[in-house]
């Protein structure tokens, strides 16, 4: 009865019919059938992430990209720290089981290089404890199509020391394409040639920032 005013009085309104007017208001909201609501769409899968891009899109990148010091995630698979990644992504996909998961990303991880610490021109790699650094330089970028349609970039470097043996040659590959700096990475090294590195595509020892844990790391993880 507050908000009646005085003209509302003087037209004879009143409670009930104050009343009256806002159910029939009410009944115009609710009784009438409104627009279909439309499902939600599907979130297009089709980014440079998941390797869809434009050749044009591609460009250098300097070791500069991937500066810092870095940690492989092997041995957090071998503790089953990534075992709640594993069941995570069965459930979310149906395309294999946990173990079949966890099959699939022991090849791909497996290392006996347990860290790597990068600065702007050198790569240090600490094998059975032991540590090998290197110099390096940029020697090019490769694009590759994978079997189920989308693609991949490299960045190739070469270290300048004759014997730097098994990591004479070595890629880079962290699902972007131009430059940026690296979150994390997959990294192919060898002593015959970037040609031979090429043919590798079941085993990308995969390393993040050393200063992260394991469960840190299994949570990055689930966030992709």
């Amino acid at each position: 009865m507050e908000s009646l005013t005085e003209e509302d009085t003087k037209a004879g309104e009143n409670y009930i019919s104050i009343m009256e007017k806002n159910l029939k208001a009410l009944k115009q909201t609710t009784d009438q059938e409104g627009p279909a609501i439309e499902p939600e769409k599907a979130e297009d899968t089709k980014t440079v992430q998941n390797g869809y891009f434009e050749d044009a899109d591609v460009k250098d990148r300097t070791l500069s990209d991937y500066a810092g010091n870095w940690q492989s995630v092997y041995p957090f698979l071998e503790d089953g720290t990534f075992d709640q990644v594993f069941d995570y992504k069965a459930k979310l996909t149906g395309k294999m089981t946990q173990a079949e998961y966890k099959a699939y990303y022991t090849k791909g991880y497996q290392t006996d290089v347990t860290k790597i610490n990068i600065t702007d021109n050198t790569m240090e790699f600490v094998q059975g404890g032991q540590s090998k650094k290197f110099t390096y330089k940029y020697v090019g970028k490769k694009i590759l199509t994978y079997k189920k349609g989308n693609r991949g970039v490299r960045f190739l470097f070469e270290a300048t020391d004759a014997d730097a043996g098994q990591f004479k040659y070595v890629q880079f590959s962290d699902h972007n394409i131009a430059p940026v700096k690296a979150e994390h990475f997959h990294i192919f090294f060898g002593g015959t040639s970037q040609e031979a590195l090429f043919e590798e595509m079941d085993n990308w020892p995969t390393y993040y920032p050393d200063n992260l844990s394991g469960q840190e790391i299994a949570q990055e993880m689930l966030a992709h």
